[in-house]
C-alpha cells in the first residue's frame, strides 16, 4: 500500500476523531472535523450502522496508523518488537511511536504536525546530539538533544510552528527551550503522556487473533 496523499481531513471524519494533521487549521473553525462530524462519502451523514467487534479493533488500528503517518508494514514491524518487549504491548506500541524523531519534532513543536515534521528531518534540518539525522523513524532516548540546525532557524514554517507551540503543549517527558531552538528527550514517554483518545488495547486484541 502505498502513502496517503488525498485529502487528510477525510481521514479525521472516517475515523470519527480529530487527529491533528493539518497543524494549525485543527485549532480553527475552519477544521473539516468541527464542521462535518461525520464520515465522508454520500451516506457518511445517514451511517448509523453498529460495528462488529472487529470493526472496532480495525479502526482503532487505523486510527493510530494515521495518526503517526505509518504504512501497515511499518506499523506491523511497530507492534512485533512491542510484544518482544517487558511489560504492557500496547503501552509499549505506544511508547515506541512517540519515540520516533518525527513525534519529537512535533511534540517539541518544531512543526505544526507529523507529516511537516517529516519533511523538516528528510531536509536535514534537525540534529540529534549535534549531528545530522534525516531518518523519521529514528527513536530517540533519555537523555538525547534534539535541535533546529543553525542554519534552518530562519525558516518560516519552523518559527511559525514555534511560535504556536503554547496552544498545542509540550508532553512532559520533553523539555523545551524554545529561544535556542532545542529539545531535551527528559525520559521515556509513559502512558499518561499520551492524551490522543487511543485504545491500545484494541489493536492487542486485532493483532492477537
Amino acid at each position: 500500500m502505498a502513502r496517503y496523499i488525498g485529502p487528510v481531513c477525510r481521514l479525521c471524519r472516517r475515523e470519527e476523531n480529530k487527529l491533528f494533521l493539518k497543524g494549525e487549521r485543527c485549532y480553527t473553525e475552519k477544521c473539516a472535523f468541527e464542521r462535518r462530524a461525520y464520515a465522508p462519502g454520500q451516506h457518511g451523514a445517514n451511517r448509523r450502522r453498529k460495528a462488529s467487534d472487529y470493526g472496532e479493533q480495525l479502526r482503532e488500528k487505523q486510527k493510530v496508523k494515521r495518526i503517526y503517518g505509518l504504512l501497515e508494514r511499518q506499523f506491523r514491524l511497530y507492534y512485533a518488537k512491542a510484544s518482544r518487549m517487558k511489560g504492557v504491548t500496547g503501552e509499549n506500541l505506544l511508547q515506541l511511536l512517540e519515540r520516533r524523531l518525527d513525534n519529537t519534532v512535533y511534540r517539541l513543536g518544531f512543526a505544526t504536525n507529523r507529516a511537516e515534521a517529516r519533511q523538516f528531518i528528510l531536509h536535514k534540518h534537525v540534529l540529534v546530539d549535534g549531528r545530522k539525522v534525516n531518518v523519521p523513524s529514528f527513536l530517540v532516548k533519555p537523555g538525547q538533544l534534539v535541535e533546529v540546525k543553525e542554519k534552518s532557524r530562519a525558516v518560516a514554517k519552523i518559527t511559525e510552528a514555534l511560535a504556536g507551540v503554547d496552544r498545542r503543549g509540550v508532553p512532559k517527558w520533553l523539555e523545551l527551550d524554545k529561544a535556542a531552538f532545542k529539545g531535551k528527550v527528559l525520559s521515556t514517554p509513559s502512558r499518561e503522556d499520551i492524551t490522543m483518545q487511543i485504545r491500545e488495547q484494541l489493536i492487542v486484541e486485532l493483532y492477537s487473533k
